[in-house]
């Protein structure tokens, strides 16, 4: 675990260059970087207001990773309450330009039981009150306004984060299934049998409450974005019980999160460095478009 006395606050005011820099984030729970040793905190302000929590700066592989809580250290934050476009924001604003999100999800298909890791390459959105854009023309508090600019989205995860998390399972003797569609729903409640059984007859593979619109909000900035899903539970129409439960979810999520983080930092290690060109569409999502005010 790492030491707490190890852990330096630092305000920041702004790009968080003076005080530390990263290039890669992780937006996960506390788990995938309290062991760390010389773990720097760094609060970030944005233009949309603070992120989950401050930004967790450490080491992997000789890779700087900037970590974020995306529900808050402390687990405080509701799905739909989470400020996903300044937890996106200051990923940015450190220096990160590839982001990997794990998250829990239920399995819509049987053969998606607890301990599957799936990592999508299509994204449904079934939220409903989420600020999902950074072009919404409103004004921001510096004054300037956001262009139109219409982002596509066809491909919402990145290729090249997509192929270091599937090869890092496979490296832990975890074989993942490449690819399926995550729908994401507004919760926090869990589905209704009819509802589940919904999803599933539309051919969508894994159901959660964080994934949208993490992938949107990258993909605007030009960040590369890639999902790992953790299936904790068969969703509440793939089973006949009594339906999934909040303990059930914690106690699958625990007996997987140091396998999980394994295969995580595997990933961060494989990614491109830094200084590698970024030939994929994410890097090159505004085409050149002015967004109307400058990006982190």
């Amino acid at each position: 675990m790492a030491n707490t006395e190890q852990v330096e606050r630092v305000a920041q005011a702004g790009s968080g260059a003076s005080a530390g820099s990263a290039e890669i984030g992780v937006i996960g729970g506390s788990g995938f970087y309290s062991f760390l040793d010389d773990v720097t905190e760094i609060q970030v302000d944005t233009p949309y207001g603070p992120p989950s929590d401050s930004l967790f700066l450490g080491e992997i592989a000789g890779r700087r990773v900037a970590f974020l809580p995306r529900h808050g250290r402390g687990h405080h934050l509701p799905p739909h309450r989470i400020n996903y476009r300044a937890n996106l924001w200051a990923l940015r604003s450190v220096g990160a330009r590839q982001v990997l999100a794990p998250c829990a999800v239920g399995g819509l298909r049987p053969e998606y039981g607890p301990g599957t890791l799936l990592v999508p390459d299509q994204l449904v959105d079934r939220t409903q009150s989420r600020a999902q854009t950074y072009f919404d023309g409103l004004p921001r508090p510096d004054g300037t306004v956001p262009n139109v600019v219409h982002v596509s989205l066809a491909d919402p995860y990145c290729p090249v984060g997509r192929k270091a998390a599937l090869e890092a399972a496979r490296g832990r003797d975890w074989e993942p299934v490449d690819g399926g569609t995550l729908v994401v729903i507004e919760g926090p409640r869990f589905s209704t049998r009819a509802e589940s059984l919904w999803y599933r007859g539309q051919g969508w593979s894994v159901i959660g409450m964080t994934g949208h619109p993490e992938a949107i909000l990258a993909r605007e900035l030009e960040l590369c974005y890639t999902s790992l899903t953790l299936v904790t539970d068969l969703d509440a129409g793939a089973e006949t019980g009594e339906g999934v439960s909040h303990e059930e979810v914690l106690q699958v999520f625990a007996a997987n999160v140091d396998r999980l983080r394994g295969v995580l930092f595997d990933a961060v290690a494989a990614l491109p460095p830094a200084d590698a060109p970024r030939d994929c569409l994410c890097a090159k999502a505004l085409g050149g478009m002015d967004p109307g005010f400058a990006l982190p």
